[in-house]
């Protein structure tokens, strides 16, 4: 069977569970030829021979995007049931009502190496209401231009994603060189403390699928990927990014609910104790 760059697949010794596009085909030192994977609703990368995949039926994967949209719709709904209530948040006054007060989420600067998901994101910010500025670059050029990006637009919210995975041709999940890019968010992470080191000041998410959780996080990210180095979903950093953006300055967001409101949960995603982003303004303008 021909494959060509683009292709819709699935790997026959993963029993086809995940469909993937053929980003690339090489060949390997030993002629063999070795297509590059990205995850249609994962943020996995990953190398297979040619003789392990198996092109998915139209049909099939009309389906398998039809799953993918009624989750993240699912997991859309409860994120938006939980917006800021701001009879609770802002301890309103005799003589005031809630109308008196605006809401200022914190801002966001999304770099992804995945054109698709960016815009998939940036969509949801938008239904959201959190102002987000997207950045499609690719992960290996990230840490160089991170760094002018936020002098340029001062998030309050850096997320740096893309994919990822391990390479099962090496050994240790501690060794940066045993993932395709996890090398590439660490350093994009050290790009971005070294413009702003405050943690609560610049609230960073970084990694894909399987990356290497621990060494993102002591690059000075505050939420990454992978603790049990799993499939993360392609939305989880929007769902972490909301709960950081609609939490109040004044609080200190929950690790185990910011966590728990993502698609993949404890498994994939986790992170230290940081501030909300989210702040009240008072009076509302007329003309607002």
């Amino acid at each position: 069977m021909r494959f060509k760059v683009g292709d819709i697949v699935a790997r026959k010794s993963y029993n086809n569970d995940i469909f993937f596009k053929i980003e690339d085909i090489g060949a390997a030192e030993s002629g063999e030829l070795i297509a590059t994977l990205r995850g249609l609703d994962v943020r996995l990368l990953a190398d297979s021979p040619l003789g392990d995949l198996e092109k998915v039926e139209n049909h099939s994967i009309k389906n398998y995007r039809k799953e993918f949209i009624n989750l993240s719709n699912q997991c859309l709904k409860k994120v938006i049931s939980r917006k800021p209530d701001f009879e609770r948040l802002n301890s309103v006054s005799e003589g005031q009502t809630t109308e008196n007060f605006f809401e200022v989420p914190g801002r966001v600067l999304h770099i992804d190496s995945s054109l698709e998901y960016l815009n998939l994101c940036t969509a949801i910010y938008g239904q959201l209401n959190i102002k987000a500025n997207g950045f499609h670059i690719a992960e290996k050029e990230q840490p160089t231009l991170i760094p002018e990006l936020i002098k340029q637009y001062r998030p309050d919210i850096l997320v740096i994603t893309g994919h990822d995975g391990i390479i099962k041709t090496r050994i240790g999940y501690s060794d940066l060189s045993n993932y395709h890019n996890s090398i590439h968010f660490v350093e994009g992470v050290k790009a971005a403390r070294g413009v702003e080191s405050n943690k609560d000041d610049l609230i960073i998410f970084a990694g894909a699928c399987q990356s290497h959780y621990e060494a993102i996080i002591s690059a000075g990210a505050n939420f990454a990927s992978s603790p049990s180095r799993v499939l993360i979903h392609a939305l989880d950093p929007v769902f972490i990014v909301e709960k950081i953006a609609f939490t109040s300055i004044s609080q200190t967001v929950s690790i185990i609910n910011v966590v728990e409101s993502t698609i993949t949960g404890t498994d994939g995603l986790g992170g230290i104790e940081t501030r909300g982003k989210f702040r009240k303004g008072f009076p509302k303008s007329p003309y607002q």
